[in-house]
């Protein structure tokens, strides 16, 4: 890497799983730039979410802690601070214009109110004070049907648009049985919410001046659900085969646990997922991917015009994953693969020769990584740089997530050395899930009950060492 502060491109995607990516071996899905990016520098194969979860897994990437550290562990469980140190802001202190375009998620809003009509939505003014320098803030497709306005359906709206989306959207509201139900965006492609995010990040980039380095956080909505494509794509995908990964359903003598099983069923419509139903919001979901690719590929090509790319830190990486029928189950919420696994690229500046690092990376760790190529760093933080990795170094000898659905109820860790899964509740120690990853990829069976009482414990060490002083 040259010696000048990079630009740096941070994209960010909702729900996109690890394994619908090109370069991951997936050879359904259509993701050249993706797979560019992977080509040109470090793919991360297990990278994990500090939580399954929205905002928990949001505050942690913006602050580079664990959620037992910020606080936020669900997402009713209140705001993000301005006041907290995070890396936007460090970024700022480090001489970077900074700006945000898409889908931040630090306050609770809409998820801590009755609809998407009940209270304010944080304003730019409130996100700007994270670090950011330039904010275009988007929200869930959910909040554009209710009474708020968004940049977004401002655009709709100058385009005679927004009545159909909406009614497309409300159709397959987070509260009812159509929720996960397939359908094909009766809007053209180029006002598809992420071809407007992507064209706001080209105005902005296209505007900045070579006087002082940028970084831009890019946060698409998508392939959130609604499973809802723009028609060019899901016309690609409309006869795609895509398999369905995992069909064992969880189960659990554990009351705890297996009333949170319970739960996600029940979020999931479960009853609904027969094989044809999740195919055809599988091939939605393939094709939102897609899109946000193909947009990414066009931000690539402006950086080339504009002889940049070779100055900039481009990651690649989501909040969590998205289940998409895999064990039963929808959405997230769960430490299955399908839900607790990211996508994780990291492109220097100029590419290099392409590294595929297969053990323990948190998602925090792409905080330290633009930190480092920055200059600075967070203090006290447990994120670790990737960019020794470029050159032979080691990294984590394991990864950590936790959920907490409510304050009421147990705070789940799981922790992950590459080779077995351990779950288990914080408060009173019971095991509730433990997998062997090297005779049992796909998660079917649950050896909490027979697993070698040394092996847990080995694994549960490794968890709290990597929370130490952070409870």
């Amino acid at each position: 890497m040259s010696d000048r502060r990079p630009n740096i491109l941070f994209l960010y995607a909702d729900q996109h799983r690890a394994d619908v990516l090109g370069c991951a071996g997936n050879e359904v899905v259509a993701t050249p730039h993706l797979d560019r990016l992977a080509g040109e520098g470090l793919r991360c194969e297990a990278a994990w979410t500090e939580s399954p979860i929205c905002q928990p897994a949001r505050a942690s990437v913006l602050t580079g802690r664990y959620p037992t550290d910020h606080g936020i562990l669900g997402n009713f469980s209140g705001d993000c601070s301005p006041e907290w140190d995070t890396f936007p802001r460090a970024l700022q202190a480090a001489g970077y214009e900074t700006a945000t375009i898409g889908k931040t998620h630090y306050s609770s809003w809409p998820m801590g109110s009755k609809g998407p009509e009940d209270g304010p939505p944080p304003t730019d003014e409130w996100i700007a004070g994270f670090g950011f320098d330039h904010v275009v803030e988007e929200f869930d497709r959910y909040v554009h049907t209710g009474r708020q306005d968004t940049p977004y359906m401002r655009f709709l709206r100058d385009h005679d648009a927004l009545e159909p989306y909406r009614a497309e959207v409300l159709a397959r509201f987070r509260t009812g049985d159509r929720h996960w139900e397939a359908a094909t965006s009766p809007l053209p492609q180029q006002l598809d919410l992420t071809s407007f995010l992507a064209g706001e990040a080209e105005k902005w980039i296209g505007e900045r001046f070579r006087d002082r380095p940028w970084f831009l956080q890019l946060s698409f909505v998508q392939p959130h659900v609604p499973l809802m494509g723009d028609p060019v794509w899901a016309e690609h995908y409309a006869d795609a085969l895509i398999e369905r990964t995992a069909p064992d359903a969880p189960e659990s003598d554990h009351e705890a646990w297996a009333f949170h099983l319970e739960r996600l069923r029940a979020h999931s419509h479960s009853e609904l997922l027969s094989d044809d139903f999740v195919l055809a919001g599988a091939r939605q979901y393939y094709a939102m991917v897609s899109l946000i690719d193909q947009k990414i590929g066009e931000l690539l090509a402006l950086l080339e015009r504009r002889r940049e790319l070779d100055s900039t830190l481009v990651v690649y990486a989501a909040d969590h994953g998205e289940m998409l029928g895999d064990h039963g189950l929808m959405a997230k919420m769960n430490f299955y693969r399908s839900s607790v696994r990211i996508p994780l690229i990291v492109r220097p500046p100029g590419g290099r020769s392409p590294i595929v690092h297969s053990g323990p990376v948190q998602a925090v760790d792409m905080v330290a990584t633009m930190l480092d190529a920055a200059g600075t760093r967070f203090e006290e933080s447990p994120a670790r740089s990737l960019l020794p990795i470029l050159g032979g170094a080691n990294h984590r000898d394991a990864a950590v997530s936790m959920i907490r659905l409510r304050p009421d109820l147990p705070t789940w860790l799981a922790v992950t050395d590459g080779r077995a899964r351990l779950t288990f509740d914080l408060g009173d120690g019971d095991v509730v899930e433990y997998f062997d990853l090297e005779s049992d990829p796909g998660e079917a069976i649950n050896l909490a009950a027979t697993a070698p009482r040394d092996e847990i414990e080995r694994l549960r060490s490794m968890a709290f060492a990597e929370l130490e002083g952070r409870l």
